[in-house]
């Protein structure tokens, strides 16, 4: 009997090596069809980590030195090695400053990507205009910063919070070449926007009085095309201001996002789709899976 287990027992091992070796054999494969793939295969710790892969640089940039938007602070991966990346920018929130989303800069630069916390030019802007200078910061980041030759300008994305969470919804509407968007409690009085065919990822707040979900996150949400990649993420019991702090759900699902449609990793797919599960820090997910 106890040989029958013994047996058993180390068939069972030898079947779970191979199947280990199969899926890392598999993403491997996929990662060396996909050109724009980088950092090693992802597990649920490496998305949740406080830092990935890359070691990070940043470079301050001041308002005087831009137009069209209020300047900010660049986070990029120091190596070169593994060629161009994928950039995204990030607004603030209605009266705040780009110091309120410094958290995520080095966060998603070490995942692989030049991220651009910016400043607007009124701490008052509403959200089309935040949108606006979302795509001003991108020009920037791919024609005159000094990290443009790390920057592939077909790979880019905008992210914000509250109003400048909206405004990633009009520069999504105004600029449908944008790999993808996300908005972190966002805030806008216009909630339709069939004509977006970014993929959008939406993260809202349970307790958020400010931009309560049921009269902003959710219908804008619900006010992007069905035929489209969107998602919808509700954090438990969180309020309005979470994402101006360092957030585990909130960085993993937007690294997730970002590195399936910024740089098409399909590795990525089993975190975006179907997304997080519900429990202690989620209270609620939609999305449009499957691919």
């Amino acid at each position: 009997m106890r040989t029958s287990l013994t047996r058993l027992s180390s068939g069972l091992a030898a079947l779970t090596v191979l199947f280990a070796s199969a899926v890392f054999a598999q993403s491997a494969a996929l990662a060396d069809e996909n050109p724009y793939a980088r950092g090693p295969e992802p597990t649920q710790q490496s998305i949740e980590a406080t830092r990935g892969s890359y070691d990070v640089s940043q470079t301050r940039v001041p308002s005087y030195s831009v137009r069209g938007f209020g300047g900010g602070t660049i986070y990029y991966p120091t190596s070169t090695a593994d060629g161009t990346f994928g950039a995204v920018a990030i607004a603030p929130g209605y009266t705040a400053s780009q110091s309120s989303m410094a958290w995520l800069g080095p966060r998603l630069a070490s995942q692989g990507f030049v991220v651009f916390t910016i400043d607007t030019t009124s701490r008052y802007d509403q959200p089309s205009s935040r949108g606006d200078q979302l795509l001003a910061a991108l020009d920037y980041l791919t024609t005159s910063s000094d990290v443009r030759s790390r920057i592939d300008p077909e790979r880019l994305a905008v992210m914000g919070h509250s109003m400048g969470g909206g405004g990633t919804f009009e520069a999504a509407k105004d600029d449908p070449a944008l790999q993808a968007a996300i908005g972190l409690t966002p805030w806008n009085t216009d909630k339709t926007f069939p004509e977006v065919s970014t993929p959008m990822l939406v993260i809202g707040a349970q307790n958020d009085t400010v931009a309560p979900v049921r009269t902003h996150a959710e219908p804008l949400y619900e006010g992007l095309p069905d035929d489209g990649q969107k998602a919808y993420i509700e954090l438990r019991g969180a309020s309005h201001f979470a994402p101006n702090t360092s957030d585990t759900t909130i960085a993993s699902s937007s690294i997730a996002w970002l590195k399936r449609f910024v740089d098409d990793d399909t590795r990525y797919d089993r975190f975006v789709c179907p997304g997080p599960s519900t429990g202690i820090a989620v209270s609620e997910v939609r999305s449009t899976c499957p691919f």
